[in-house]
C-alpha cells in the first residue's frame, strides 16, 4: 500500500521492514548498557553494512516476547533524559501579535487559524498577548484567546498608538499574512521597533526583506548557487520593456509585497508586456520581468528552522496543474507523486539551504519549478511566513506547523519541542505518510456577469477543500463533491471548444478534462498535449473512467457483484455515482452494498505511516482498509462545519462551529467535528469528510449505536443553517428524522455572545 502512496523521503526498506526480514533463528543475548569505551563490539573488517544491520535488528527483535508490536517512543522521557539541552527563552513579558485584517483572496481563514495557534503557543508559556486585528468574525478576535484585542486598521500609525499604549517587548509578524509582513517592513524602515525596544520574534524584518524584494532574493540565492529564472527587477515601465527585450519572450511579470499574486500575469509581446506592466506598477513600486517556464512542474516544500539551524521539511506538495497556474487556484496533491526520489531529494536539500542561508527562524513555504522530463529547476519564490500552503500542510501531516512557529519565535528548538499532535516524536521530526491528501479551490465567478473565467497566476479562488484517500482516485473523487454538492465525482461538462478549454484553464478546467475522457474518448496522450497535466495524474483519471465503463456496461442493478462495487467504492465512487452507471438510484444501489457488507473504515491521520502508533485526531474515511482506528464507545455531539468558503460562507461559520465545540467541552461534552474546509479550527475529533446528509447520516449512526432508528447520535449544531438545516428538514419530511427546536444556545463560558441555532436532536 505504502509503494503506492510515499516513497519519496522514507528511510530504506531495511530500515523499515528489516525486523520483519525472513531469515534464520538465531539466540541474541542482550548487553547491559555501559559508558566504557571496551564494552563496545569489535567490528569484522568482512562483515557488510546490510549483515550488520540485519543483526542490529534480529536481536531487538529476539527480545521482545513473541509478536508484540513496538511501542511508540515518549518525547517526554527523551526530553527529560537530559539528552537535549534547552536554549535560553527570549526573555518576552508581553508579545503584539499583528492578525490579518479582513478577508481577502489570497488572505482568508488560514490565517485566523495560525494566529489562533501562535496566541495559544503565547498563552502556554505564560506570556501577555496584544491582538491587532479589524476582522470580526474570526476565532482569534474572541477574547478567550487574546489578552487584548484591538479592532484596529493594521497601519503603522495604529500600530505605533498600540504599542504606545500596551508597551510590548515582542510582536510576531509571521502569522498574519501580508499584510503583517508589509506592515513589518515599514515599520522597520521608520525606525519604530528600535524607538520602542520591540524586539522581531521569529523570522527578522531583513530575512522578509530578502524574500519580498525580487532583486535582493535573486541576488541572495545567486550566493549560494541555487537556480532561479532568468529575471530582471525593474521600477519602471521603460526599464521593464526594455528588460523583456534582453530576457526574450514569453515573460511573467511578478509584482513584489504583492498578495496572492495580485499583478501578476504572462506577456507575449510588447504590448501586452506595455499593460500587464503598466496595471503591476499601480500596484507595487517594483516588479519583476521573469522568463516564463510555463508548462513546468510546480513543486512546493514546507520548511521548519530554529534559531540553532535545526532544519526539517514537513511536507511536500505537488500541483496537479503545471506552471502557469497560482497555487491557490491549482488542485494540489500532498505528497508529491509523480517525483522521482532523486528529484525529491535534489528539491529538499535546496530548501533547507535556502532557508538556512536566508536565515528563517519559524516556518516558511519554498516553491520551485521543475522541467517535465530532466533534473533542471528554478525557484520561483519563498513565503518567510505562514500561508495558504501552511494550512494544508499542517492539516495533511498532522504537524503543528502555526503553533511550533509560535514557539520558535519564543526561543525554543525542535528537538526541546514535543509535536503536539502526534504525541510520540519531538517536533524534530519528519512525518511520513500512509494516505494521499487532495486540495481543490473553489471559485464564485458565476455570481458575477461578464467576470474572465480564465486563471492565471493571480489567484480568484475564495475557499479551498481537503480530501484524505488511500489512493489518488479516492481522494481526488471525495474532494470534487466537498467543493460543490452538486458534482457526483469525475464528471465532464459541455463546451463549446473542448480543445481550446484545455489549452486555457479555466475555473471549470477539471471538468474539460473529464468531458474529453469520459465521453469524448480523448487518450491520456491527447489531453497532456493539450493539458501539459502529468501523464500519472492522467492515467489515474483513466482508472476512474474505465471502471465507470465496466459500470456501464453491466447496466443493471442486479448485475452489481460485490467485487465491482468494492472496485467502485475503492476509487472513491459514491452510491449516486454508480447508480448513474448502472440506471439505477442512490438508495437502490447503498441498499446492495450494505447487503454485501461494504461499508467505510474510519481512520486516523497517521503521520508516522504505521510505524508507531499515531495519536492524532484528525479522522477520515476510506474503503481502503479493513479495519478502524478508533472504537465508538463515547457518545458526542457533532458539530456541523459549513464546509468550503464561498461568498455568503465564511469564516463566520468557523467562528460559529468552533464557539460551540469551545462551549460544549467546557460542559465536559465529547466533540466531532465534521468539516471539509481545511482553514478551520480546533475540535476534540475533527471529521474531515462531505457534510453531506449521507455523510452525517452514516457519522452518526457510527458514533452513537444506542438505538435502532436510522440516524442515532446525542444531537447535531447546524451553524450554517441555510444549507443544512433545509437537508434535514427535507429528511425529517420523508420520516427519516425527527427534529426538536430549541429556544437559544447560550455560550457558557461568558464571552458575552448568545446566539440562536437550531439544535436537531435525534431520537
Amino acid at each position: 500500500m505504502l509503494s503506492t502512496v510515499y516513497k519519496a523521503g522514507r528511510a530504506p526498506a531495511l530500515l523499515r521492514h528489516g525486523r520483519r526480514v525472513a531469515v534464520a533463528p538465531q539466540t541474541a543475548q542482550l548487553r547491559p548498557l555501559t559508558s566504557g569505551v571496551q564494552s563496545l563490539p569489535v567490528r569484522q573488517p568482512t562483515e557488510s553494512p546490510i549483515a550488520r544491520l540485519q543483526k542490529r535488528f534480529l536481536s531487538v527483535s529476539a527480545a521482545r516476547p513473541g509478536n508484540a508490536a513496538q511501542s511508540a517512543p515518549n518525547p517526554y522521557a527523551y526530553l527529560d533524559s537530559g539528552v537535549i539541552k534547552p536554549k535560553e527563552f527570549v526573555d518576552v513579558k508581553k508579545v503584539l501579535v499583528i492578525g490579518s485584517g479582513g478577508l481577502a483572496i489570497g488572505q482568508a481563514g488560514e490565517f485566523d487559524y495560525s494566529g489562533s495557534q501562535a496566541l495559544k503557543a503565547l498563552k502556554e508559556a505564560g506570556v501577555s498577548s496584544v491582538l491587532m486585528n479589524p476582522n470580526i468574525a474570526t476565532i482569534q478576535t474572541n477574547h478567550s484567546l487574546a489578552d487584548e484585542v484591538y479592532y484596529l486598521p493594521i497601519t503603522p500609525e495604529y500600530v505605533e498608538y498600540v504599542i504606545q499604549k500596551e508597551r510590548p517587548d515582542g510582536i510576531f509578524l509571521s502569522f498574519g499574512g501580508q499584510t503583517a509582513l508589509n506592515l513589518g517592513v515599514q515599520m522597520e524602515k521608520l525606525g519604530m521597533f528600535e524607538k520602542y525596544g520591540v524586539r522581531v520574534l521569529g523570522t527578522s524584518v531583513r530575512t522578509l526583506e530578502l524574500s519580498e524584494d525580487r532583486d535582493l532574493f535573486a541576488k541572495a540565492l545567486e550566493e549560494i548557487n541555487i537556480p532561479i529564472a532568468k529575471s530582471i527587477a525593474v521600477n519602471t515601465l521603460d526599464d521593464a520593456l526594455e528588460a523583456a527585450r534582453n530576457i526574450g519572450y514569453p515573460i511573467i511579470v511578478r509584482a513584489a509585497y504583492a498578495l496572492g499574486g495580485l499583478g501578476s500575469g504572462f506577456a507575449n509581446n510588447e504590448e501586452e508586456l506595455r499593460n500587464m506592466a503598466a496595471r503591476s506598477l499601480t500596484l507595487s513600486p517594483q516588479i519583476l520581468v521573469e522568463k516564463s517556464l510555463k508548462g513546468w512542474k510546480e513543486v512546493e516544500y514546507e520548511v521548519v528552522r530554529d534559531a540553532n539551524n535545526n532544519c526539517i521539511t514537513v511536507c511536500n506538495m505537488e500541483n496537479f496543474d503545471p506552471l502557469g497556474i497560482h497555487t491557490g487556484d491549482s488542485i494540489v496533491v500532498a505528497p508529491s507523486q509523480t517525483l522521482s526520489d532523486e528529484e525529491y531529494h535534489m528539491l529538499r536539500s535546496a530548501a533547507i539551504k535556502i532557508v538556512r542561508h536566508l536565515g528563517v527562524v519559524g516556518e516558511c513555504n519554498v516553491q520551485y519549478a521543475l522541467q517535465p522530463d530532466g533534473l533542471d529547476y528554478r525557484v520561483i519564490e519563498v513565503n518567510a511566513r505562514l500561508s495558504r500552503s501552511s494550512a494544508l500542510a499542517s492539516k495533511a501531516t498532522g504537524y503543528p506547523l502555526a503553533y511550533t512557529a509560535a514557539k520558535i519565535g519564543l526561543g525554543h528548538t525542535l528537538p526541546e519541542l514535543p509535536n503536539a499532535v502526534t504525541k510520540t516524536t519531538t517536533a524534530n521530526f519528519e512525518p511520513s505518510l500512509d494516505y494521499i491528501v487532495t486540495k481543490i479551490p473553489r471559485w464564485d465567478l458565476s455570481k458575477f456577469q461578464h467576470v474572465k473565467r480564465d486563471i492565471g497566476s493571480a489567484m480568484k479562488s475564495v475557499g479551498e477543500v481537503m480530501a484524505i484517500g488511500r489512493t489518488f482516485e479516492e481522494s481526488f473523487q471525495k474532494a470534487i463533491r466537498q467543493v460543490d454538492p452538486n458534482f457526483v465525482g469525475f464528471q465532464g461538462a459541455k463546451f463549446e471548444d473542448l480543445d481550446f478549454e484545455l489549452q486555457n484553464p479555466t475555473d471549470r478546467r477539471w471538468l474539460a478534462v473529464g468531458q474529453a475522457m469520459l465521453h469524448e474518448n480523448y487518450t491520456v496522450d491527447r489531453v497532456h498535449e493539450l493539458t501539459k497535466i502529468d501523464k500519472w495524474f492522467l492515467h489515474k483519471l483513466q482508472n476512474i473512467v474505465d471502471c465507470t465503463k465496466e459500470l456501464q456496461q453491466i447496466g443493471s442493478l442486479q448485475g452489481l457483484k460485490k467485487e465491482n462495487v468494492l472496485k467502485a467504492k475503492k476509487m472513491g465512487f459514491s452510491d449516486k455515482q454508480i447508480a448513474h452507471a448502472v440506471n439505477s438510484t442512490e438508495d437502490e444501489v447503498r441498499a446492495r452494498r450494505l447487503e454485501f457488507g461494504i461499508r467505510p473504515w474510519v481512520k486516523k491521520i497517521d503521520t508516522l505511516a504505521a510505524e508507531f502508533p499515531a495519536d492524532t485526531n484528525y479522522l477520515y474515511t476510506t474503503y481502503n482498509a479493513s479495519t478502524h482506528d478508533i472504537n465508538f464507545e463515547d457518545k458526542g455531539t457533532v458539530i456541523l462545519g459549513s464546509g468550503v468558503y464561498r461568498i455568503g460562507s465564511s469564516v463566520e461559520f468557523d467562528w460559529c462551529a468552533v464557539s460551540a465545540t469551545r462551549a460544549l467541552k467546557a460542559m465536559g461534552e465529547k466533540t466531532v467535528m465534521i468539516n471539509s474546509n481545511l482553514q478551520s479550527g480546533p475540535s476534540s475529533l475533527l471529521w474531515l469528510s462531505t457534510p453531506s446528509l449521507r455523510a452525517r447520516a452514516w457519522l452518526c449512526r457510527t458514533v452513537s449505536r444506542t438505538c435502532a432508528c436510522p440516524i442515532s447520535c446525542s444531537c447535531l449544531v447546524l451553524p450554517d443553517l441555510s444549507r443544512q438545516q433545509r437537508a434535514l428538514e427535507g429528511a425529517a419530511a420523508r420520516g427519516r428524522l425527527r427534529i426538536l427546536r430549541t429556544a437559544a444556545f447560550v455560550n457558557p463560558a461568558q464571552m458575552c455572545l448568545e446566539w440562536r441555532q437550531d439544535l436537531v436532536r435525534i431520537c
